[in-house]
């Protein structure tokens, strides 16, 4: 999303200062918590169908935009892409909730997430010698392709799903999951959520605010805290910290297969301890840095899963997938927003990684506990509904 490999370059050609830089990489994840309101707004309005398209589109216009111009268009650019994603964000547990049965609900949230992780290695390795080859502006705007393969797959798949329809029509946004398997959700007998439902999402908040916290903290700062405290050049470092990004496929598809297998906490729970292990091994065991960032990377992919799969099953209509979604992602990426920088203010203060690494614990925590009582509470059914 951020072209942090080309952006030494970017700065250069383009008199980008410090500052620029810096929202390059921190206005998407901003805008990923104040325009969540948005993305609801336009899901209600527009359809879930069309949301997606928009999306793609946006993703398409953001990329031409940010590749085209001076210093102004890069951030233009930017802003486009991460109001886009947005939409894109709200939006995946929605379509989720309504097309897929309940019982592979995880599965689907784990390959959603594993293809976002995919995805962001491949832009992070391919825009670099992209770069070197055409330049940094044709580099940027050859991602586009994607999203141009994504509307005109996105455009003939609702199209047949409109001529398959029965009168020409889409699926309701009240309607269940295509095979027609609903899935049980917390409900009152006047259709309105009961107080579990939003009891779990205030505890789904709080887990992804610790989630959020613990990753865009760790994605910044881990491969200056091992060249710091382990002697590693800028090789080394980055090249242990890209591990952290490549396991979270194995967290984002192993929660599925958990699933499927045990009782719902259980996931949850295999999640939290590796999500601990991260800190607790830098502090304790810091040698062992490889195996943490791998322990920490499965963790913050699988945790994603958790979480969004949740939702997506509680979640009775498109309305409360959409709100539901939105209200945690608006607390989870203002907690991101806030704790890297926050992170390198301790660091300074403190002059160590001491304090730093604390307070991705603390998210772990906070992660650990919100999300057993979320999974705990999130198959519950309320004393009307059990017989």
């Amino acid at each position: 999303m951020a072209p942090t490999a080309i952006l030494g370059q970017i700065q250069g050609d383009t008199g980008l200062n410090a500052v620029g830089a810096g929202l390059l990489t921190g206005l998407p994840i901003l805008l990923f918590a104040l325009a969540t309101p948005l993305a609801t707004r336009t899901i209600g309005r527009w359809g879930s169908e069309a949301t997606v398209f928009a999306c793609l589109a946006g993703v398409l216009a953001g990329t031409l935009l940010r590749s085209a111009g001076p210093a102004w268009m890069v951030l233009a650019g930017t802003v486009v892409i991460g109001l886009s994603l947005t939409l894109g964000n709200i939006v995946v547990p929605v379509i989720i909730r309504r097309e897929v049965p309940w019982d592979r609900v995880s599965l689907a949230t784990g390959l959603y997430s594993a293809g976002m992780n995919v995805g962001s290695m491949a832009t992070l390795l391919g825009t670099g010698p992209l770069a070197a080859a055409v330049g940094w502006r044709w580099a940027l705007a050859l991602w586009g392709v994607l999203a141009v393969v994504g509307m005109t797959y996105w455009l003939a798949l609702v199209r047949r799903r409109l001529r398959e329809a029965p009168g020409g029509q889409s699926n309701s946004s009240e309607s269940g999951p295509v095979s027609g398997q609903k899935a049980p959700t917390a409900r009152s007998a006047g259709g309105r959520p009961v107080p579990q439902f939003r009891r779990v999402m205030w505890l789904l908040v709080i887990a992804f605010s610790g989630q959020s916290a613990g990753y865009f903290t760790t994605t910044t700062w881990l491969p200056t805290i091992l060249a710091d405290s382990q002697g590693l050049d800028t090789a080394g470092s980055g090249a242990t910290a890209s591990l952290f990004q490549v396991a979270a496929i194995v967290g984002a598809l192993g929660v599925p297969l958990l699933a499927a297998r045990t009782r719902p906490w259980v996931p949850m729970a295999v999640v939290a301890v590796l999500w601990l292990s991260l800190p607790l091994g830098l502090l304790l065991a810091p040698d062992a840095y490889t195996l943490w960032s791998l322990t920490g990377g499965v963790a913050q992919g699988g945790g994603f899963t958790a979480i969004f799969s949740i939702i997506a099953r509680m979640a009775g209509n498109d309305s409360e997938a959409a709100s539901g979604s939105a209200f945690v992602q608006t607390g989870g990426y203002l907690a991101a927003t806030i704790a890297p920088p926050f992170a390198g203010w301790l660091h300074t203060t403190t002059e160590g990684w001491t304090a730093p690494v604390l307070l991705v614990l603390a998210a772990t925590l906070a992660f650990t506990i919100a999300g057993l009582l979320a999974a705990r509470a999130s198959v519950q059914r309320p004393s009307a509904e059990a017989g």
